[in-house]
């Protein structure tokens, strides 16, 4: 686990509004909050799957390292890409985060695991594993790109990415 992260997404907006660079991006505010830890941040390691969780199912079963793994699940409504045996493997792996542009299920398990977990909805179908699925890719969350090794800070106002740390540790 890393030490605890200091940070407001509010703050980091204040401080920077007029990046036009593209280092720092605000994702939609479309996330719901499924799991217990509501504030969360670490480097993205990103994983690109269409209603097929397997790539996530082996991430989160390794060490997360305080890390944040970014799904791109295409938005897709159609099925689960992280229920409560994957959210609780995370929690217990390490990983600071879960970060799903899709779907999750198994939701009063989810509440409990200790990690952050959000999504745009809860969908009770679970996903056929066919081993498809992209890691360590650039991807597309609600039209913003997201790389891996970028730093993901999600709190209770939103969610921002950079390109580099901005956080003091506490």
């Amino acid at each position: 686990m890393t030490s605890y992260i200091d940070f407001s997404t509010c703050d980091l907006c204040d401080e920077h509004k007029g990046d036009a660079s593209g280092a720092f991006r605000v994702l939609p505010p479309v996330f719901r909050d499924f799991g217990a830890r509501r504030r969360f941040a670490g480097p993205v390691v990103t994983v690109q799957c269409l209603d097929d969780n397997s790539q996530v199912k082996v991430l989160v079963e390794g060490a997360g390292e305080g890390r944040v793994l970014v799904v791109d699940g295409g938005a897709s409504l159609r099925r689960a890409l992280l229920g409560g045996n994957l959210g609780a493997a995370a929690a217990r792996n390490g990983w600071a985060g879960v970060l799903v542009d899709g779907c999750v299920r198994d939701v009063a398990e989810l509440a409990v695991c200790e990690t952050g977990i959000r999504a745009l909805a809860s969908m009770p179908l679970p996903t056929e594993r066919r081993n498809q699925g992209l890691r360590d890719v650039p991807v597309k969350i609600q039209g913003v790109t997201v790389r891996p090794g970028e730093w993901l800070y999600a709190d209770e106002d939103g969610t921002v990415i950079a390109d580099r740390p901005l956080h003091r540790s506490a």
